[in-house]
């Protein structure tokens, strides 16, 4: 029962001491803990207190940071190393020693190089050790000192936009820093919610400014999102999927009523119309060919996107011409529409109406693509992996592929580094280090046949884990390492994207039972193999740390010595101007161009044509998803779609097992009233949602601030079947698809 914390006052109570920490989770923010300690034991968790101003924000810790006591302190943390006795998957384990857990970790590692050879191991993907020494950097060093290990490139989160955006735009950096949107008048937030992910600390703070200055705020979005109730002036659900055509309706308009920027399109972009096609390309085959129907008769009208989107046609007209006659104007996308199939599309469509209106380069505009991905990093270290003498790289999402059929697995295929005279990979993969990750099941595509493939030990020889719980990916474990959580070692943490700042994670109690941190399990396998010295490189953990901001120093002449930053917990970088991505392409194109083979904006790719990828033309096009709506044959049997947004309560997977979030926020099925009356269901009626890749069971949450049709499942519920494989917690990955799209290979 959640019950509040009694207050403590610091300056009253002295038997308190107060720890300064951060929390580095992968939501994309990262936030200051301050960990009240007594008797060696954290009795309370606060936040950022310094002072505050609109220039130099607190880093305010969200539900999520705040409820860490209850993970900290968990009955079910793990404590002691542990071995698999029963089957992968059943959670079967015995107690071992430390030294027991990693000779058999060495001898497994050397049993597979010599019957596998190096490529046969696999550094899994996992971003639950968000800070700069854990995670799963920490066993890449291992893993390349050992010998190396198969590569893999792409992310779960990004592979579409990453991809696709420098075709368009020669880089996928293409986003302003937060505060310049103060100088937008109307500001797109299209699949974007940052008032629950946290994408960015103050990312939810720098819109409330913007509004305050007189921005517009609208939300494309399936659901009303509490960033669109706290925030929005206006909220467009659309059915998830159809962005491009939503898209290509709203050029359609612009270009119908002569509201786009011809002057900013004939200087900067080459493939808006056909007299500025490169050679080579095909008559009719520019965009804006494409969007009058003029190649393939179909005008991409606003009652053509309607039959698709589900927004009425004149609401569509309504928003294009509103963001076609507010200069400047931000097109912000999240990462939403890039993680659905043919993501690619509508990622280079933001582009191309943000080029369409001329805000490219503009302060209070926006480039659209990947917004969220910023150049002015903060300058900090990365541990150093050292070099895998392995070439070979996997798409991350095909890494089921490599262990059935990687000996099969080419170009064709999305692998790259592979040696001149060598068309497919050496090994399958034999061996796979899972470090502070989720993924090896739980965040993974279509789980049931994922654990087909991890439970047939023909296929893997050896899976070791290294985490803070018995998730449902650790079940598979060989070998299972507990690991410390940040307030049991001293750390760093940067925000990615949206951020200036560096936040020092202080270590505040001793680790609980026998956990040890990733560095220090690493380097206890390193010594096993005769590594010790190669992977610590004879540095201490705090040592290590001190490296890593040795930058920071140098470009920083305020940044505090390193005891001192120890002490303040948080060194925030200042910036003469906000940053506006391609200002200076905007300013002079010919001085600084471009990293495009033109030089410029390209809408028609040139390189895309001579690829010539299956479903991914040169222009950015509306491809029908295929699964999604009443253009699906599946439809008839599966009527409702449904998306897997993140929850405000988790981190991807991580929180789902803390209580006072679960009944802050208990995992629902969250459906429409018209959909939920048209099947006899009520709120909180437990229901069976399934589809052919399986089944799981959960409660529905009937609201309004859904569109009908559709159904949101958020993701990262920890997958827990039955006897009979129902998913009796909500996982979404029961139900999606293990194909990728074509930027995701």
């Amino acid at each position: 029962m959640l019950r509040p914390s009694p207050q403590v006052d610091v300056n009253s109570d002295s038997s308190f001491t107060v720890v300064s920490s951060g929390c580095a989770h992968n939501c994309g923010g990262r936030c200051v803990l301050r960990a009240w300690v007594r008797g060696g034991r954290i009795e309370r968790i606060t936040t950022d207190a310094r002072p505050d101003d609109p220039h130099d924000p607190q880093l305010r810790a969200c539900v999520r940071g705040r409820a860490y006591l209850r993970r900290l302190y968990h009955p079910h943390r793990l404590l002691h190393p542990m071995k698999r006795v029963g089957e992968r998957g059943e959670g079967r384990f015995a107690r071992v020693g430390w030294d027991e857990a990693i000779e058999r970790v060495c001898a497994a590692m050397l049993r597979a190089r010599d019957e596998h050879g190096p490529d046969a191991f696999f550094n899994m993907h996992g971003t639950g050790g968000a800070s700069h020494l854990a995670g799963s950097q920490m066993s890449a060093r291992l893993l390349n000192l050992f010998g190396g290990h198969l590569r893999h490139h792409n992310s779960y989160s990004s592979a579409a936009a990453r991809w696709a955006a420098p075709f368009t735009l020669g880089t996928d950096d293409c986003g302003h820093s937060p505060d310049d949107w103060v100088n937008s008048k109307l500001i797109l937030l299209w699949g974007y919610n940052p008032a629950e992910t946290v994408f960015g600390t103050n990312t939810a703070y720098r819109l409330k400014l913007a509004r305050r200055a007189g921005a517009r705020i609208v939300v494309v979005d399936p659901r009303l999102s509490m960033t669109a109730q706290a925030l929005a002036d206006d909220w467009i659900p659309l059915r998830p999927g159809t962005d491009s055509a939503l898209m290509d309706a709203m050029a359609f308009v612009m270009i119908a009523e002569g509201l786009h920027d011809q002057a900013f399109l004939d200087r900067y972009c080459v493939g808006f119309d056909e007299a500025h096609l490169p050679p080579g390309a095909p008559p009719g085959s520019s965009y804006r060919s494409y969007v009058l129907g003029e190649a393939d008769g179909t005008p991409k009208s606003p009652a053509w996107a309607a039959r698709f989107t589900q927004i009425p046609a004149d609401r569509i007209e309504g928003l294009a011409r509103e963001y076609a006659g507010t200069r400047p104007a931000a097109l912000l996308p999240g990462l939403a529409f890039n993680r659905r199939a043919y993501g690619e599309q509508p990622v280079r469509g933001s582009i191309t109406l943000a080029a369409m209106t001329g805000n490219i380069g503009l302060p209070g505009g926006g480039a659209g693509g990947v917004s969220y991905s910023v150049s002015r990093q903060v300058p900090v270290a990365e541990f150093p992996l050292g070099h895998n003498p392995v070439p070979a790289s996997i798409p991350v999402f095909l890494w089921t592929d490599a262990v059935t059929r990687g000996r099969s697995l080419g170009p064709a295929d999305g692998v790259t580094g592979l040696p001149p005279g060598q068309p497919t990979l050496r090994s399958d993969i034999r061996f796979i280090f899972n470090t502070a990750g989720n993924t090896l099941i739980n965040q993974h595509a279509n789980v049931n046949r994922t654990a087909r493939i991890l439970r047939d030990p023909s296929l893997v020889d050896f899976i070791v884990v290294l985490d803070q719980f018995l998730t449902p990916s650790a079940k598979f474990a060989d070998i299972l390492l507990p690991a410390t959580t940040w307030f049991e070692k001293n750390d760093l943490c940067t925000v990615w994207g949206l951020g200036d700042s560096v936040i020092f994670m202080n270590k505040a109690v001793e680790p609980l039972g026998e956990c040890r941190s990733d560095f220090e399990i690493c380097a206890a396998i390193a010594r096993g193999l005769g590594l010790g010295h190669q992977y610590t490189e004879g540095k201490s953990e705090l040592e290590w740390l001190e490296w890593m901001l040795g930058p920071a120093r140098a470009s920083d002449p305020s940044f505090p010595a390193f005891d001192e930053f120890r002490r303040r917990g948080v060194h925030v970088f200042q910036h003469a101007r906000p940053h506006v991505a391609f200002r200076d392409f905007r300013e002079d194109p010919a001085r600084t161009p471009l990293r495009t083979p033109s030089g410029r904006i390209e809408i028609y790719s040139q390189r895309l044509a001579e690829l010539a990828l299956d479903q991914v033309p040169p222009i950015p096009v509306f491809i029908p998803e295929w699964e999604g709506g009443p253009w699906d044959p599946l439809f008839a049997k599966y009527p409702l779609q449904a998306f897997g947004r993140h929850f405000q309560r988790r981190t991807h997977s991580i929180y789902d097992n803390v209580d006072w979030l679960e009944e802050a926020m208990p995992q629902r099925l969250f459906m429409n009233p018209i959909d939920a009356a048209a099947r006899d269901i009520e709120d909180g009626d437990e229901v069976r949602v399934f589809n052919d890749r399986g089944e799981i069971r959960l409660r529905v949450r009937v609201t309004r601030r859904i569109m009908p049709g559709v159904v949101d499942i958020p993701q990262g519920a920890w997958w827990s079947p039955d006897a009979s494989g129902v998913d009796r917690r909500g996982n979404i990955n029961v139900l999606t698809s293990e194909r990728p799209t074509p930027g995701a290979r």
